[in-house]
Protein backbone atom coordinates (compact mmCIF):
# COMPACT_ATOMS: atom_id res chain seq x y z
CA UNK A 1 0.00 0.00 0.00
CA UNK A 2 3.01 2.25 -0.21
CA UNK A 3 3.43 3.21 3.46
CA UNK A 4 5.33 1.51 6.26
CA UNK A 5 3.04 0.15 8.93
CA UNK A 6 3.91 1.22 12.50
CA UNK A 7 4.69 -1.58 14.92
CA UNK A 8 5.57 -4.06 12.17
CA UNK A 9 9.03 -4.98 10.92
CA UNK A 10 8.67 -5.70 7.20
CA UNK A 11 11.22 -8.40 6.27
CA UNK A 12 10.19 -8.92 2.63
CA UNK A 13 7.53 -8.84 -0.02
CA UNK A 14 6.81 -10.69 -3.25
CA UNK A 15 4.41 -10.46 -6.18
CA UNK A 16 3.10 -13.97 -6.86
CA UNK A 17 1.51 -14.47 -10.31
CA UNK A 18 -1.66 -16.56 -10.02
CA UNK A 19 -2.72 -17.96 -13.39
CA UNK A 20 -5.18 -20.08 -11.41
CA UNK A 21 -6.27 -19.67 -7.79
CA UNK A 22 -6.66 -22.81 -5.69
CA UNK A 23 -10.01 -22.93 -3.88
CA UNK A 24 -8.52 -24.46 -0.74
CA UNK A 25 -5.06 -22.87 -0.53
CA UNK A 26 -4.99 -19.92 -2.99
CA UNK A 27 -1.42 -20.85 -4.07
CA UNK A 28 -0.10 -24.03 -5.64
CA UNK A 29 1.72 -26.69 -3.62
CA UNK A 30 5.19 -25.67 -4.86
CA UNK A 31 4.73 -22.01 -3.93
CA UNK A 32 3.32 -22.95 -0.51
CA UNK A 33 6.39 -25.11 0.22
CA UNK A 34 8.76 -22.40 -1.02
CA UNK A 35 7.14 -19.70 1.10
CA UNK A 36 6.99 -22.00 4.15
CA UNK A 37 10.77 -22.34 4.01
CA UNK A 38 11.30 -18.58 3.67
CA UNK A 39 8.84 -17.72 6.43
CA UNK A 40 10.45 -20.18 8.84
CA UNK A 41 13.97 -19.00 8.03
CA UNK A 42 13.09 -15.36 8.65
CA UNK A 43 10.93 -16.16 11.72
CA UNK A 44 7.90 -14.42 10.21
CA UNK A 45 4.84 -14.19 12.45
CA UNK A 46 2.39 -12.31 10.21
CA UNK A 47 1.74 -12.55 6.46
CA UNK A 48 -0.26 -9.85 4.65
CA UNK A 49 -1.94 -10.81 1.38
CA UNK A 50 -2.98 -7.79 -0.70
CA UNK A 51 -6.25 -9.22 -1.97
CA UNK A 52 -9.24 -11.30 -0.91
CA UNK A 53 -8.61 -14.56 0.96
CA UNK A 54 -11.50 -16.92 1.73
CA UNK A 55 -11.99 -18.31 5.25
CA UNK A 56 -10.98 -21.80 4.07
CA UNK A 57 -7.86 -20.48 2.32
CA UNK A 58 -6.87 -18.50 5.40
CA UNK A 59 -7.36 -21.50 7.69
CA UNK A 60 -5.35 -23.84 5.46
CA UNK A 61 -2.48 -21.39 4.88
CA UNK A 62 -2.19 -20.68 8.61
CA UNK A 63 -1.98 -24.44 9.20
CA UNK A 64 0.68 -24.84 6.53
CA UNK A 65 2.84 -21.85 7.48
CA UNK A 66 2.17 -21.64 11.25
CA UNK A 67 1.68 -17.86 10.99
CA UNK A 68 -1.16 -15.35 11.33
CA UNK A 69 -2.61 -14.24 7.98
CA UNK A 70 -4.46 -11.04 7.16
CA UNK A 71 -5.98 -10.29 3.78
CA UNK A 72 -6.52 -6.76 2.44
CA UNK A 73 -9.85 -6.32 4.22
CA UNK A 74 -8.51 -7.68 7.50
CA UNK A 75 -5.49 -5.37 7.39
CA UNK A 76 -7.57 -2.28 6.67
CA UNK A 77 -9.91 -3.18 9.52
CA UNK A 78 -6.94 -3.51 11.87
CA UNK A 79 -5.68 -0.07 10.85
CA UNK A 80 -9.16 1.47 11.10
CA UNK A 81 -9.70 0.05 14.59
CA UNK A 82 -6.41 1.62 15.69
CA UNK A 83 -7.27 5.05 14.22
CA UNK A 84 -10.95 5.58 15.13
CA UNK A 85 -11.26 8.30 17.74
CA UNK A 86 -14.90 9.37 18.02
CA UNK A 87 -17.79 7.27 19.29
CA UNK A 88 -19.24 7.05 15.79
CA UNK A 89 -15.90 6.07 14.28
CA UNK A 90 -15.47 3.24 16.80
CA UNK A 91 -18.99 1.97 16.07
CA UNK A 92 -18.42 2.12 12.31
CA UNK A 93 -15.24 0.08 12.68
CA UNK A 94 -16.94 -2.52 14.88
CA UNK A 95 -19.84 -2.82 12.44
CA UNK A 96 -17.49 -3.42 9.52
CA UNK A 97 -15.41 -5.89 11.55
CA UNK A 98 -18.47 -7.89 12.62
CA UNK A 99 -19.77 -8.06 9.04
CA UNK A 100 -16.35 -9.36 7.98
CA UNK A 101 -16.10 -11.78 10.90
CA UNK A 102 -19.57 -13.19 10.25
CA UNK A 103 -18.41 -14.63 6.92
CA UNK A 104 -15.39 -16.29 8.53
CA UNK A 105 -16.92 -18.21 11.41
CA UNK A 106 -15.70 -21.48 9.92
CA UNK A 107 -12.22 -20.60 11.23
CA UNK A 108 -13.30 -20.28 14.84
CA UNK A 109 -14.61 -23.84 15.14
CA UNK A 110 -12.17 -26.06 13.23
CA UNK A 111 -11.72 -28.18 16.38
CA UNK A 112 -15.38 -29.23 16.13
CA UNK A 113 -15.28 -30.35 12.51
CA UNK A 114 -14.77 -33.99 13.40
CA UNK A 115 -17.99 -33.86 15.49
CA UNK A 116 -20.21 -32.99 12.53
CA UNK A 117 -22.20 -36.16 12.23
CA UNK A 118 -25.75 -36.89 11.17
CA UNK A 119 -26.93 -37.90 7.72
CA UNK A 120 -25.16 -35.21 5.79
CA UNK A 121 -28.03 -32.73 5.91
CA UNK A 122 -28.46 -32.48 9.68
CA UNK A 123 -25.83 -30.30 11.35
CA UNK A 124 -23.75 -31.60 14.19
CA UNK A 125 -22.51 -29.74 17.29
CA UNK A 126 -20.02 -27.70 15.24
CA UNK A 127 -22.68 -26.21 13.05
CA UNK A 128 -24.87 -25.54 16.06
CA UNK A 129 -22.06 -23.55 17.68
CA UNK A 130 -21.43 -21.60 14.46
CA UNK A 131 -25.11 -20.70 14.22
CA UNK A 132 -25.10 -19.57 17.86
CA UNK A 133 -22.07 -17.42 17.12
CA UNK A 134 -23.76 -15.99 14.05
CA UNK A 135 -26.86 -15.09 16.06
CA UNK A 136 -24.70 -13.35 18.67
CA UNK A 137 -22.96 -11.35 15.94
CA UNK A 138 -26.30 -10.45 14.33
CA UNK A 139 -27.64 -9.20 17.66
CA UNK A 140 -24.54 -7.04 18.19
CA UNK A 141 -24.80 -5.69 14.61
CA UNK A 142 -28.43 -4.68 15.21
CA UNK A 143 -27.48 -2.89 18.44
CA UNK A 144 -24.67 -1.00 16.69
CA UNK A 145 -26.99 0.01 13.84
CA UNK A 146 -29.46 1.39 16.39
CA UNK A 147 -26.70 3.40 18.05
CA UNK A 148 -25.41 4.63 14.69
CA UNK A 149 -28.89 5.77 13.67
CA UNK A 150 -28.90 8.02 16.73
CA UNK A 151 -25.51 9.52 15.81
CA UNK A 152 -26.68 10.00 12.22
CA UNK A 153 -29.69 11.98 13.45
CA UNK A 154 -27.40 14.07 15.66
CA UNK A 155 -25.10 14.75 12.71
CA UNK A 156 -28.08 15.75 10.57
CA UNK A 157 -29.14 18.23 13.26
CA UNK A 158 -25.62 19.66 13.32
CA UNK A 159 -25.65 19.92 9.52
CA UNK A 160 -29.03 21.65 9.61
CA UNK A 161 -27.68 24.08 12.21
CA UNK A 162 -24.68 24.82 10.00
CA UNK A 163 -27.00 25.42 7.04
CA UNK A 164 -28.47 28.35 8.95
CA UNK A 165 -25.02 29.90 9.26
CA UNK A 166 -24.04 31.71 6.06
CA UNK A 167 -20.52 30.23 6.02
CA UNK A 168 -19.44 28.18 2.98
CA UNK A 169 -18.13 24.66 3.65
CA UNK A 170 -14.82 23.59 2.06
CA UNK A 171 -14.06 19.83 2.22
CA UNK A 172 -10.62 18.27 1.83
CA UNK A 173 -10.69 14.96 -0.03
CA UNK A 174 -7.93 12.74 -1.37
CA UNK A 175 -6.13 9.44 -1.27
CA UNK A 176 -4.95 8.27 2.14
CA UNK A 177 -1.62 9.82 3.23
CA UNK A 178 -1.84 12.62 0.64
CA UNK A 179 -1.22 15.26 3.32
CA UNK A 180 -4.79 16.43 3.91
CA UNK A 181 -4.44 16.76 7.68
CA UNK A 182 -1.15 18.65 7.37
CA UNK A 183 -2.85 21.04 4.93
CA UNK A 184 -5.87 21.28 7.25
CA UNK A 185 -3.61 22.23 10.16
CA UNK A 186 -1.72 24.74 8.01
CA UNK A 187 -4.92 26.46 6.88
CA UNK A 188 -6.85 26.34 10.14
CA UNK A 189 -4.21 26.44 12.85
CA UNK A 190 -5.75 23.27 14.28
CA UNK A 191 -3.82 20.40 15.83
CA UNK A 192 -5.17 17.35 13.99
CA UNK A 193 -3.03 14.20 14.24
CA UNK A 194 -0.55 14.15 11.37
CA UNK A 195 1.56 11.06 10.75
CA UNK A 196 3.06 9.26 7.76
CA UNK A 197 0.55 6.43 7.99
CA UNK A 198 -2.54 5.03 6.31
CA UNK A 199 -5.89 6.42 7.48
CA UNK A 200 -4.46 8.78 10.11
CA UNK A 201 -7.82 10.59 9.86
CA UNK A 202 -10.99 8.50 10.14
CA UNK A 203 -13.50 10.89 11.65
CA UNK A 204 -14.54 14.15 9.96
CA UNK A 205 -12.93 17.18 11.59
CA UNK A 206 -14.36 20.68 11.06
CA UNK A 207 -12.95 24.11 11.90
CA UNK A 208 -13.98 27.69 11.21
CA UNK A 209 -11.42 29.64 9.17
CA UNK A 210 -11.20 33.34 8.34
CA UNK A 211 -9.52 33.84 4.96
CA UNK A 212 -7.06 36.73 4.44
CA UNK A 213 -9.74 38.88 2.79
CA UNK A 214 -12.11 38.44 5.73
CA UNK A 215 -14.34 35.74 4.22
CA UNK A 216 -15.27 33.07 6.79
CA UNK A 217 -15.54 29.39 5.84
CA UNK A 218 -15.92 26.04 7.57
CA UNK A 219 -13.20 23.58 6.56
CA UNK A 220 -13.69 19.81 6.83
CA UNK A 221 -10.96 17.13 6.84
CA UNK A 222 -12.25 13.72 5.71
CA UNK A 223 -11.19 10.07 5.71
CA UNK A 224 -8.56 9.18 3.11
CA UNK A 225 -9.64 7.13 0.10
CA UNK A 226 -8.02 3.91 -1.06
CA UNK A 227 -8.37 1.74 -4.14
CA UNK A 228 -10.47 -1.43 -4.01
CA UNK A 229 -12.03 -0.50 -0.68
CA UNK A 230 -13.68 -3.64 0.75
CA UNK A 231 -17.47 -3.80 0.47
CA UNK A 232 -18.01 -3.79 4.24
CA UNK A 233 -16.01 -0.58 4.56
CA UNK A 234 -17.70 1.23 1.69
CA UNK A 235 -21.02 0.88 3.51
CA UNK A 236 -19.64 1.52 7.00
CA UNK A 237 -17.64 4.65 6.17
CA UNK A 238 -19.96 6.24 3.63
CA UNK A 239 -21.30 8.35 6.52
CA UNK A 240 -17.90 9.98 7.02
CA UNK A 241 -18.06 11.22 3.43
CA UNK A 242 -21.54 12.71 3.77
CA UNK A 243 -19.93 15.97 4.86
CA UNK A 244 -18.55 16.28 1.32
CA UNK A 245 -22.06 16.23 -0.14
CA UNK A 246 -22.99 19.37 1.80
CA UNK A 247 -19.80 21.21 0.80
CA UNK A 248 -19.72 24.31 -1.37
CA UNK A 249 -16.19 23.52 -2.59
CA UNK A 250 -13.93 20.46 -2.47
CA UNK A 251 -10.14 20.47 -2.48
CA UNK A 252 -8.77 17.26 -4.00
CA UNK A 253 -5.40 16.92 -2.26
CA UNK A 254 -2.87 14.79 -4.14
CA UNK A 255 0.56 13.54 -3.10
CA UNK A 256 2.20 14.73 -6.31
CA UNK A 257 5.50 13.07 -5.32
CA UNK A 258 3.93 9.60 -5.24
CA UNK A 259 4.80 7.41 -8.25
CA UNK A 260 1.16 6.31 -8.54
CA UNK A 261 -0.39 9.76 -8.06
CA UNK A 262 -2.38 9.52 -11.32
CA UNK A 263 -4.02 6.19 -10.47
CA UNK A 264 -4.72 7.42 -6.94
CA UNK A 265 -6.42 10.52 -8.39
CA UNK A 266 -8.58 8.32 -10.65
CA UNK A 267 -9.65 6.24 -7.63
CA UNK A 268 -10.65 9.39 -5.73
CA UNK A 269 -12.59 10.78 -8.70
CA UNK A 270 -14.39 7.46 -9.11
CA UNK A 271 -15.52 7.44 -5.46
CA UNK A 272 -16.57 11.10 -5.65
CA UNK A 273 -18.49 10.28 -8.83
CA UNK A 274 -20.27 7.41 -7.07
CA UNK A 275 -21.28 9.84 -4.32
CA UNK A 276 -22.54 12.31 -6.92
CA UNK A 277 -20.02 14.95 -5.80
CA UNK A 278 -18.11 15.85 -8.95
CA UNK A 279 -21.21 16.73 -10.95
CA UNK A 280 -22.57 19.22 -8.46
CA UNK A 281 -19.66 20.67 -6.49
CA UNK A 282 -16.73 22.71 -7.75
CA UNK A 283 -13.38 20.96 -7.17
CA UNK A 284 -9.87 22.41 -7.07
CA UNK A 285 -6.83 20.10 -7.33
CA UNK A 286 -4.12 20.69 -4.74
CA UNK A 287 -0.86 19.07 -5.86
CA UNK A 288 0.75 18.68 -2.47
CA UNK A 289 4.21 17.59 -1.18
CA UNK A 290 5.99 19.79 -3.71
CA UNK A 291 8.98 19.79 -1.35
CA UNK A 292 9.58 16.11 -2.19
CA UNK A 293 9.92 16.45 -5.99
CA UNK A 294 13.10 17.31 -7.90
CA UNK A 295 13.65 20.49 -9.91
CA UNK A 296 12.87 18.95 -13.32
CA UNK A 297 9.53 17.51 -12.17
CA UNK A 298 8.69 20.73 -10.34
CA UNK A 299 9.22 22.73 -13.55
CA UNK A 300 6.97 20.34 -15.48
CA UNK A 301 4.26 20.51 -12.82
CA UNK A 302 4.44 24.32 -12.78
CA UNK A 303 3.85 24.42 -16.53
CA UNK A 304 0.74 22.23 -16.15
CA UNK A 305 -0.59 24.34 -13.27
CA UNK A 306 -0.03 27.54 -15.26
CA UNK A 307 -2.34 26.20 -17.97
CA UNK A 308 -5.14 25.15 -15.58
CA UNK A 309 -6.78 27.57 -13.14
CA UNK A 310 -8.07 24.67 -11.02
CA UNK A 311 -4.60 23.26 -10.17
CA UNK A 312 -2.45 24.57 -7.28
CA UNK A 313 1.07 23.49 -6.32
CA UNK A 314 1.61 23.40 -2.57
CA UNK A 315 3.71 22.06 0.24
CA UNK A 316 1.59 21.89 3.37
CA UNK A 317 4.79 21.15 5.27
CA UNK A 318 6.68 24.32 4.24
CA UNK A 319 3.68 26.54 3.47
CA UNK A 320 4.58 27.00 -0.20
CA UNK A 321 1.63 27.90 -2.43
CA UNK A 322 -0.76 28.69 0.43
CA UNK A 323 -1.33 32.31 -0.58
CA UNK A 324 -2.55 31.43 -4.09
CA UNK A 325 -4.69 28.56 -2.77
CA UNK A 326 -6.39 30.75 -0.16
CA UNK A 327 -7.11 33.42 -2.77
CA UNK A 328 -8.68 30.80 -5.04
CA UNK A 329 -10.82 29.40 -2.19
CA UNK A 330 -12.05 32.89 -1.40
CA UNK A 331 -12.88 33.55 -5.05
CA UNK A 332 -14.80 30.28 -5.41
CA UNK A 333 -16.90 30.60 -2.25
CA UNK A 334 -17.70 34.29 -2.61
CA UNK A 335 -20.97 34.28 -4.49
CA UNK A 336 -22.41 37.13 -6.52
CA UNK A 337 -25.29 38.80 -4.68
CA UNK A 338 -28.44 40.53 -5.84
CA UNK A 339 -30.78 43.05 -4.21
CA UNK A 340 -34.45 42.08 -3.78
CA UNK A 341 -37.56 43.12 -1.88
CA UNK A 342 -39.37 40.29 -0.08
CA UNK A 343 -42.92 40.71 1.21
CA UNK A 344 -44.95 38.38 3.43
CA UNK A 345 -47.75 38.43 5.96
CA UNK A 346 -47.76 38.85 9.72
CA UNK A 347 -48.28 35.08 10.13
CA UNK A 348 -44.97 34.27 8.37
CA UNK A 349 -42.66 35.19 11.22
CA UNK A 350 -40.42 32.15 10.64
CA UNK A 351 -39.44 33.43 7.20
CA UNK A 352 -38.64 36.85 8.60
CA UNK A 353 -36.54 35.32 11.39
CA UNK A 354 -34.65 33.15 8.87
CA UNK A 355 -33.70 36.18 6.79
CA UNK A 356 -32.31 37.95 9.85
CA UNK A 357 -30.40 34.77 10.83
CA UNK A 358 -28.78 34.83 7.40
CA UNK A 359 -27.76 38.47 7.92
CA UNK A 360 -29.08 39.46 4.48
CA UNK A 361 -31.62 42.14 5.54
CA UNK A 362 -30.58 45.73 4.73
CA UNK A 363 -33.85 47.43 5.73
CA UNK A 364 -37.43 46.61 6.76
CA UNK A 365 -40.75 48.39 6.30
CA UNK A 366 -44.17 47.51 7.68
CA UNK A 367 -47.06 47.20 5.25
CA UNK A 368 -50.82 46.88 5.72
CA UNK A 369 -50.59 43.12 5.26
CA UNK A 370 -47.23 42.34 6.83
CA UNK A 371 -43.56 43.14 6.11
CA UNK A 372 -41.43 44.33 3.21
CA UNK A 373 -37.76 43.46 3.64
CA UNK A 374 -34.94 44.74 1.43
CA UNK A 375 -32.35 41.95 1.17
CA UNK A 376 -28.95 41.41 -0.42
CA UNK A 377 -28.45 37.69 -0.90
CA UNK A 378 -26.85 34.98 -3.01
CA UNK A 379 -28.68 32.70 -5.41
CA UNK A 380 -28.21 29.82 -2.96
CA UNK A 381 -29.75 31.79 -0.07
CA UNK A 382 -32.65 32.82 -2.28
CA UNK A 383 -33.26 29.20 -3.26
CA UNK A 384 -33.19 28.12 0.40
CA UNK A 385 -35.66 30.85 1.30
CA UNK A 386 -38.08 29.75 -1.42
CA UNK A 387 -38.08 26.23 0.07
CA UNK A 388 -39.21 27.48 3.49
Amino acid sequence: MGVALPGLDIVGHEVVPLPKTRAGTLFGTGKIDELRTRLKAEEVELVLIDGPVTPVQQRNLEKEWKVKILDRTGLILEIFSDRAATREGVLQVELAALSYQRTRLVRAWTHLERQRGGLGFVGGPGETQIEADRRAIDERINKIKTQLNKTVKTRELHRAARAKVPFPIVALVGYTNAGKSTLFNRLTGADVMVKDMLFATLDPTMRSVELPDGVEIIMSDTVGFISDLPTQLVAAFRATLEEVLSADLTLHVRDISHPETESQARDVRAILGDLGVEDSIKTLEVWNKLDLVDEDLRSSLSNKADRDDAIFLTSALTGAGMEDLLAAISHEVTEATTDDVVTFGFDEGKKRAWLFEQDVVTSENATEDGFALHVTWSAKQKARFEKL
